[in-house]
């Protein structure tokens, strides 16, 4: 009975050192299977990033401010529909140096996860495609008001119609938004002794808008195609400009160049 019983002893504690060793092996071989993975991952990650292909360097803005305006029998103003706009290029670079090829140039680009990170406090902020030839003016068209995406085509025809989202597939031309705050003051009257009106900035400080109630910040991805339909994705953020170091929109318009360093990664 003695010996049954170490017997059972013994065979007891083989199962439990079978269950322990396999426990063992199998938290180590994940462990080295998730590194080797990791290690995979990183290395295709690498090779595929050696050389930044596409890029953005610049953003160019343009920000100022209009308003319906009514002249009242005593010479007052009303405003309707105060609203300040930036116009925004955003400018890729192929980094081609004039060599294209199915690598930098492009298919398609995209704009999507489109949000106001930082909405303004007065006013009703929207983003709106916008053609080239109405840049650093008041004009923009409500219907190519941006949801969440948008979808630039691409071609490398000598002329394009700017009127709808396009793209040459050289990069030779930005891609150009309006942010658009509307309603900042909506039926607002303005004293008499004021002589005329400014349609622009000014407005914004004889209206009582402080430039912290209509600060704005939007982010969002690009995503490009490329020819050989590889796809990179890049997360920017757009912060809108209403001052620089020696004037603000407050004199009248402003025009700034942001010098950014957004790589585009190929996923």
């Amino acid at each position: 009975m003695k010996i049954q019983k170490k017997i059972c002893i013994l065979i007891i504690l083989l199962v439990i050192a079978i269950l322990l060793f396999s426990i063992l092996f199998f938290v180590v071989f994940k462990k080295v299977f998730l590194k080797n993975n990791c290690v995979k991952d990183y290395l295709n990650f690498e090779n595929n990033n050696k050389e930044s292909i596409f890029s953005i360097d610049k953003i160019k803005y343009f920000s100022n401010c209009n308003a319906d305006i009514t002249t009242n029998h005593n010479s007052s103003f009303t405003i309707s529909n105060l609203y300040q706009y930036t116009d925004i290029a955003i400018f890729i670079n192929n980094h081609s140096n004039g060599n294209y090829n199915a690598s930098n140039t492009l298919k398609s680009v995209e704009l999507f996860d489109i949000t106001f990170t930082t909405p303004p406090t007065q006013g009703i902020p929207n983003l709106y495609y916008k053609s080239i030839n109405d840049f650093a003016t008041s004009n923009f068209d409500t219907n190519n008001i941006i949801e969440n995406s948008i979808l630039f085509e691409t071609t490398s025809q000598d002329e394009i119609d700017y009127s709808k989202p396009i793209l040459y597939n050289n990069c030779a031309n930005p891609i150009t938004l309006c942010y658009v705050n509307s309603n900042i003051k909506d039926t607002y009257t303005l004293e008499e002794n004021i002589s005329n009106i400014s349609h622009n900035g000014i407005l914004l400080k004889e209206c009582n808008v402080t430039l912290g109630s209509i600060e704005s910040q939007i982010s969002l991805k690009i995503k490009i195609t490329n020819s050989n339909n590889e796809t990179y994705i890049c997360p920017i953020k757009l912060n809108i400009p209403l001052s620089t170091a020696s004037s603000s929109i407050f004199d009248g318009s402003i025009t700034f160049e942001d010098s950014t360093n957004y790589i585009f990664i190929r996923e």
